[in-house]
Protein backbone atom coordinates (compact mmCIF):
# COMPACT_ATOMS: atom_id res chain seq x y z
CA UNK A 1 0.00 0.00 0.00
CA UNK A 2 1.10 3.17 -0.74
CA UNK A 3 1.43 5.81 1.63
CA UNK A 4 0.27 9.38 0.15
CA UNK A 5 1.83 11.36 3.27
CA UNK A 6 5.48 9.50 2.37
CA UNK A 7 4.61 10.29 -0.93
CA UNK A 8 4.00 13.95 -1.00
CA UNK A 9 6.83 14.51 1.52
CA UNK A 10 9.48 12.75 -0.22
CA UNK A 11 8.32 14.72 -3.59
CA UNK A 12 8.32 18.23 -1.89
CA UNK A 13 12.11 17.01 -0.62
CA UNK A 14 13.47 15.53 -3.72
CA UNK A 15 11.63 18.24 -6.20
CA UNK A 16 13.16 21.02 -3.90
CA UNK A 17 16.42 19.61 -4.06
CA UNK A 18 16.62 19.01 -7.63
CA UNK A 19 15.26 22.12 -9.24
CA UNK A 20 18.60 24.18 -8.97
CA UNK A 21 20.75 21.13 -9.68
CA UNK A 22 22.11 20.47 -13.32
CA UNK A 23 19.13 18.23 -14.51
CA UNK A 24 17.15 21.59 -15.12
CA UNK A 25 20.09 22.45 -17.27
CA UNK A 26 20.66 19.63 -19.19
CA UNK A 27 16.55 19.64 -19.99
CA UNK A 28 16.34 22.92 -21.01
CA UNK A 29 19.39 22.44 -23.44
CA UNK A 30 18.41 18.97 -24.58
CA UNK A 31 14.82 20.73 -25.18
CA UNK A 32 15.98 23.88 -26.90
CA UNK A 33 17.48 21.58 -29.61
CA UNK A 34 15.40 18.18 -29.83
CA UNK A 35 11.78 17.06 -29.65
CA UNK A 36 10.40 17.36 -26.20
CA UNK A 37 8.69 14.16 -25.68
CA UNK A 38 11.66 12.06 -27.14
CA UNK A 39 14.06 14.08 -24.63
CA UNK A 40 11.50 13.48 -21.43
CA UNK A 41 11.14 9.72 -22.37
CA UNK A 42 14.88 9.12 -21.74
CA UNK A 43 15.44 11.50 -19.04
CA UNK A 44 12.17 10.02 -17.28
CA UNK A 45 13.50 6.49 -18.14
CA UNK A 46 17.13 7.56 -16.63
CA UNK A 47 16.00 8.80 -13.22
CA UNK A 48 13.54 5.86 -13.17
CA UNK A 49 16.29 4.00 -12.89
CA UNK A 50 18.26 6.20 -10.32
CA UNK A 51 15.46 5.91 -8.19
CA UNK A 52 15.34 2.22 -8.30
CA UNK A 53 18.84 1.87 -7.43
CA UNK A 54 18.47 3.95 -4.48
CA UNK A 55 15.48 2.55 -3.30
CA UNK A 56 17.11 -1.07 -3.80
CA UNK A 57 20.04 -0.43 -2.46
CA UNK A 58 19.44 2.57 0.08
CA UNK A 59 22.75 3.67 2.02
CA UNK A 60 25.20 1.62 -0.01
CA UNK A 61 25.43 4.14 -2.76
CA UNK A 62 26.75 6.24 -0.21
CA UNK A 63 29.72 4.05 0.36
CA UNK A 64 31.01 4.71 -3.64
CA UNK A 65 33.97 6.64 -4.09
CA UNK A 66 32.77 10.17 -4.17
CA UNK A 67 35.62 11.37 -5.76
CA UNK A 68 35.25 9.33 -8.99
CA UNK A 69 31.69 10.17 -8.99
CA UNK A 70 32.55 14.14 -9.07
CA UNK A 71 35.53 13.57 -11.57
CA UNK A 72 33.72 11.70 -14.18
CA UNK A 73 30.73 14.17 -13.87
CA UNK A 74 33.17 17.12 -14.55
CA UNK A 75 34.76 15.51 -17.51
CA UNK A 76 31.04 15.36 -19.01
CA UNK A 77 30.11 18.22 -18.50
CA UNK A 78 33.44 20.53 -19.65
CA UNK A 79 33.33 17.66 -22.83
CA UNK A 80 29.33 18.72 -23.46
CA UNK A 81 30.47 22.39 -22.86
CA UNK A 82 33.19 22.28 -25.92
CA UNK A 83 30.76 20.58 -27.68
CA UNK A 84 28.51 23.58 -27.56
CA UNK A 85 31.18 26.10 -27.88
CA UNK A 86 32.74 24.61 -30.71
CA UNK A 87 29.47 23.82 -32.80
CA UNK A 88 29.72 25.79 -35.86
CA UNK A 89 27.79 28.74 -36.25
CA UNK A 90 23.82 27.17 -35.95
CA UNK A 91 21.26 29.74 -36.31
CA UNK A 92 17.51 29.41 -35.82
CA UNK A 93 17.25 27.92 -39.11
CA UNK A 94 19.65 25.56 -39.02
CA UNK A 95 18.18 23.73 -35.28
CA UNK A 96 17.44 20.22 -36.06
CA UNK A 97 13.63 19.34 -36.79
CA UNK A 98 12.61 16.78 -34.88
CA UNK A 99 11.69 14.43 -37.75
CA UNK A 100 15.52 14.00 -38.43
CA UNK A 101 16.18 12.92 -35.35
CA UNK A 102 15.06 9.64 -34.18
CA UNK A 103 13.20 8.78 -31.26
CA UNK A 104 15.61 6.56 -30.06
CA UNK A 105 19.36 8.60 -30.47
CA UNK A 106 17.42 11.43 -28.92
CA UNK A 107 16.05 9.54 -25.60
CA UNK A 108 19.26 7.77 -26.11
CA UNK A 109 21.09 10.88 -25.24
CA UNK A 110 19.01 12.20 -23.00
CA UNK A 111 19.22 8.63 -20.67
CA UNK A 112 22.80 8.38 -20.84
CA UNK A 113 23.29 12.43 -20.12
CA UNK A 114 21.10 11.97 -16.50
CA UNK A 115 22.34 8.17 -15.76
CA UNK A 116 25.93 9.08 -15.44
CA UNK A 117 25.26 12.90 -14.56
CA UNK A 118 22.87 12.12 -11.67
CA UNK A 119 24.74 9.05 -10.31
CA UNK A 120 25.61 9.43 -6.61
CA UNK A 121 24.16 13.07 -6.84
CA UNK A 122 22.47 14.63 -3.91
CA UNK A 123 18.83 13.41 -4.23
CA UNK A 124 19.69 9.81 -5.05
CA UNK A 125 21.79 9.52 -1.92
CA UNK A 126 18.92 11.13 -0.28
CA UNK A 127 16.10 8.71 -1.74
CA UNK A 128 18.35 6.28 -0.29
CA UNK A 129 18.46 7.62 3.24
CA UNK A 130 14.21 8.17 3.20
CA UNK A 131 13.98 4.75 1.80
CA UNK A 132 16.23 3.51 5.07
CA UNK A 133 13.82 5.96 6.83
CA UNK A 134 10.55 5.48 6.19
CA UNK A 135 10.75 1.36 5.61
CA UNK A 136 8.28 2.10 2.19
CA UNK A 137 10.43 1.76 -0.78
CA UNK A 138 6.95 1.87 -3.66
CA UNK A 139 5.92 5.47 -1.47
CA UNK A 140 9.46 6.59 -1.26
CA UNK A 141 10.47 6.13 -4.75
CA UNK A 142 7.01 6.93 -6.18
CA UNK A 143 7.33 10.71 -4.61
CA UNK A 144 11.14 10.55 -5.67
CA UNK A 145 10.44 9.68 -9.37
CA UNK A 146 7.28 12.28 -9.67
CA UNK A 147 9.51 15.22 -8.07
CA UNK A 148 12.38 14.09 -10.89
CA UNK A 149 10.25 14.01 -13.62
CA UNK A 150 8.73 16.83 -12.38
CA UNK A 151 12.13 18.71 -12.75
CA UNK A 152 12.63 17.35 -16.03
CA UNK A 153 9.43 18.71 -17.53
CA UNK A 154 10.19 22.10 -16.17
CA UNK A 155 13.70 22.17 -17.61
CA UNK A 156 12.59 20.64 -21.07
CA UNK A 157 9.61 23.12 -21.20
CA UNK A 158 11.28 25.86 -20.12
CA UNK A 159 13.87 25.06 -22.90
CA UNK A 160 11.47 25.81 -25.74
CA UNK A 161 9.50 28.59 -24.01
CA UNK A 162 13.09 30.23 -23.41
CA UNK A 163 14.15 29.55 -27.67
CA UNK A 164 11.31 31.13 -28.63
CA UNK A 165 12.02 34.96 -26.74
CA UNK A 166 16.00 34.40 -26.91
CA UNK A 167 18.35 33.29 -30.18
CA UNK A 168 19.29 29.65 -29.90
CA UNK A 169 23.12 30.75 -30.26
CA UNK A 170 22.57 33.11 -26.82
CA UNK A 171 21.35 29.97 -24.92
CA UNK A 172 23.67 27.56 -26.32
CA UNK A 173 27.11 29.78 -24.94
CA UNK A 174 25.68 30.38 -22.13
CA UNK A 175 24.63 26.98 -21.47
CA UNK A 176 27.75 26.26 -22.30
CA UNK A 177 29.96 28.89 -19.61
CA UNK A 178 27.50 27.60 -16.93
CA UNK A 179 28.48 23.58 -18.17
CA UNK A 180 31.91 24.65 -18.14
CA UNK A 181 31.24 26.31 -14.72
CA UNK A 182 29.96 22.99 -13.38
CA UNK A 183 32.68 21.13 -15.07
CA UNK A 184 35.37 23.14 -12.96
CA UNK A 185 33.36 22.96 -9.68
CA UNK A 186 32.77 19.05 -10.19
CA UNK A 187 36.33 18.61 -10.49
CA UNK A 188 37.39 21.23 -7.99
CA UNK A 189 35.38 19.04 -5.64
CA UNK A 190 37.05 15.68 -6.93
CA UNK A 191 40.35 16.94 -6.10
CA UNK A 192 39.96 19.27 -2.90
CA UNK A 193 37.83 16.25 -1.49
Amino acid sequence: MISLTVTAVVFGVVFLAELPDKTALAGLVLGTRYRASYVFAGVAAAFALHVVLAVAAGSVLTLLPQQLVQALTGVLFLGGAAVLLLRKGEDEGEVRKPENQSFWKVSGAGFMLILVAEFGDLTQIMTANLAARYDDPLSVGLGAVLALWAVAGIGIVGGKALMKKVPLRLITQIAALVMLALGVWSLWEAVAG
